[in-house]
């Protein structure tokens, strides 16, 4: 059963969520708070239920309203996993209580030890991609290499990029931040900023578009916007891609950015054995393929078959930090961005 809370929650709302979850402390449940919000991850939880026979109760709810739910339910609360996308989001769950530790022989082992905390207090499921397009007519991608390369000042107006307060581009920073320094960090944004060719506006799709269009030569977005225009039914959508091209950055270096969709088990969780259960079947074969063609993400399991459009990037070198760090540095990546003006 899926519930969704929104921005406010009505009493009858409420009730109809107790209500929902008065079976949590049954056994054969497992209750999901989860901040994706892909119709396709029905068919992650209809596999899980007839693998296990294991019921699967899911609320919806973006990531600060899930973490402030789970705090105010306290040690009565129902959640017994909870997921959300992004390193930082990850972070600041950890930060506010939310994850206990667990141990897994099945999750030490599929997961890339980059992909999830040092303690085990959650793990990466899937993969994002943070990249750099380019104008095919109008630029020659060879003049850039890295993420580095994006303050260069030969590249002054030619840069589209999202608000500071996407976070997004607060991990993006939070990377450099690991590999550079604060100091080198600060400047590469200032930078990035002197190189826009327009204000921050819009989502990834929107710089995507404004490099199709010629607004911008450069932007930065996720891979999977991309993959969605062009698989896209709509033939402008699909047009626009092939307007644009995708770099692979910083592959003779340290990596490319990647992000990650990832889930613990919650402190109090009433379910604790089914949540862990749950955690390794996200880690099967069966769930990696559901839990990254949702969204055209890359797995974390690196024998799971990627999506075709995929496996046309060829072999990617990532960046191995942990992307635990992602978050530790949220609040100096944020700072940054406030220092130098980014909006």
């Amino acid at each position: 059963m899926r519930a969704t809370l929104g921005n406010t929650v009505s009493a009858s709302l409420v009730s109809a969520l107790v209500l929902a979850s008065s079976s949590a402390f049954a056994d054969g449940t497992v209750n999901v708070y989860s901040a994706r919000h892909y119709d396709t991850d029905d068919a992650l939880y209809a596999a899980f239920e007839e693998e296990t026979g294991i019921e699967v109760e899911v609320l919806e709810a973006d990531s600060d309203q899930l973490i402030e739910r789970i705090q105010r339910e306290g040690e009565a609360s129902p959640a017994d996993v909870m997921i959300t996308v992004d390193a930082a989001r990850l972070w600041r769950a950890e930060e506010a209580g939310v994850f206990q530790s667990i141990e897994s022989d099945t999750l030490d082992e599929r997961i890339p030890d980059r992909l999830s905390h040092p303690d085990n207090l959650w793990f990466g499921f899937s993969q994002r991609l943070r990249t750099i397009f380019y104008n095919r007519e109008a630029f020659d991608p060879t003049q850039i290499e890295t993420y580095e390369d994006l303050a260069d000042d030969r590249f002054e107006g030619e840069i589209c990029i999202r608000s500071s307060s996407n976070i997004y581009n607060q991990s993006l920073l939070a990377s450099l931040i690991a590999e550079h320094g604060a100091d080198d960090a600060e400047e590469w944004a200032q930078g990035v900023v002197d190189n826009m060719a327009r204000q921050p506006q819009g989502g990834d799709t929107d710089q995507i578009r404004g490099v199709a269009a010629g607004e911008c030569n450069l932007a930065v977005a996720n891979h999977y916007y991309y993959v969605r225009l062009l698989k896209s039914d709509d033939p402008a959508d699909r047009a626009a891609a092939r307007q644009v091209g995708m770099l692979l950055p910083n592959q003779d270096g340290r990596g490319a950015h990647m992000n990650v969709g990832g889930a613990g088990v919650v402190a109090n969780a009433p379910n604790e054995d089914n949540a862990v259960r749950f955690l390794e079947f996200l880690a099967s074969d069966q769930a990696q393929e559901l839990f990254a063609t949702a969204n055209n993400e890359f797995p974390v399991v690196e024998a799971v078959k990627r999506d075709p459009v995929l496996e046309a990037f060829g072999n990617i070198n990532v960046d191995d930090v942990n992307v635990s760090q992602l978050g530790e540095n949220n609040d100096e990546a944020v700072r940054i961005f406030d220092r130098v003006g980014w909006r």
